[in-house]
């Protein structure tokens, strides 16, 4: 998929800055065949900055992911903030291999960003997703709870009670 309406063309701008707005949604996420996210609302803001032989790009999106948690399985709405810079310049053919500098052919009159945009949302959500609830408590679903009736007894108990040989111990670290 070309995704058409991320190409931006800089031919006919003026020099100086110049902004673009997106709404990306699961349809663009899923054109790159990429099926971990739920749901996907992100406002994304694209600055251009157009000098004579050098494009500067630099992305900022806001929004929302919906994912699954790892733990639970849950569904949660995970936030999303991420930036990215891109400098593109001109040279004898396309070159995409820095992550930072894009090279494009002399002559070329547009560029897109699709990739770009795309790879930042996914690299914006946590390697491990854990849903909100999961960290302060409040989450209760039949998965939690079934790993905690089948936690072993003796690591319930061990949390529980303490060896009173170490207690005495404990407590020459503290007397000074």
């Amino acid at each position: 998929m070309e995704h058409k309406e991320y190409s931006i063309p800089f031919s006919g701008l003026k020099q100086g800055k110049h902004e673009f707005k997106y709404r990306v949604d699961n349809t663009f996420i899923q054109s790159f065949g990429f099926q971990e996210f739920n749901e996907v609302s992100v406002d994304l803001q694209v600055l251009l900055d157009k000098q004579s032989t050098v494009l500067e790009f630099e992305f900022r999106a806001t929004g929302t992911v919906n994912v699954d948690c790892d733990l639970s399985s849950e569904p949660y709405d995970q936030p999303i903030d991420a930036s990215l810079g891109l400098v593109v310049k001109f040279g004898e053919e396309y070159n995409n291999e820095d992550d930072e500098i894009l090279i494009i052919p002399h002559g070329e009159h547009q560029v897109n960003i699709a990739q770009y945009v795309y790879e930042m949302l996914v690299l914006a959500v946590p390697a491990k997703r854990v849903h909100p609830g999961v960290l302060d408590g409040s989450l209760r679903s039949d998965l939690l709870e079934k790993l905690e009736e089948l936690q072993p007894r003796e690591l319930k108990k061990r949390k529980e009670e303490t060896d009173p040989r170490w207690d005495a111990l404990k407590n020459f670290l503290t007397d000074k």
